[in-house]
């Protein structure tokens, strides 16, 4: 894992990002998208993407454990400056205990 993504992804921390993804289905998304994690050396922890709306739309939601508030919300900017991305909502879900 390179230096900077061992100081973004820290596994220890009891949260896990949750990125919904909302854009034109447009071909180049999915790969922009997926690079933005790919760039820092994370590898998401859940991915799953649908078209909907006679395959206009296309959702994606993207889970990624261990990043810290500050990385959320850069990357969730990120992700909203991509080509054809309408909307970009983010949560946390914390672990159990």
């Amino acid at each position: 894992m390179s230096h900077f993504a061992a100081s973004v992804a820290d596994n220890h921390l009891p949260a896990t990002a949750c990125f919904a993804v909302h854009a034109r289905a447009e071909p180049g998304v999915m790969p922009r998208v997926l690079e933005l994690f790919a760039k820092r050396g994370l590898v998401p922890s859940f991915w799953q993407s649908s078209t909907s709306g006679d395959r206009e739309q296309l959702n994606i939601d993207i889970q990624m454990r261990g990043l810290g508030s500050e990385t959320i919300d850069y990357m969730a900017a990120c992700l909203r400056q991509i080509a054809f991305v309408e909307r970009v909502v983010v949560s946390q879900m914390r672990a159990p205990g």
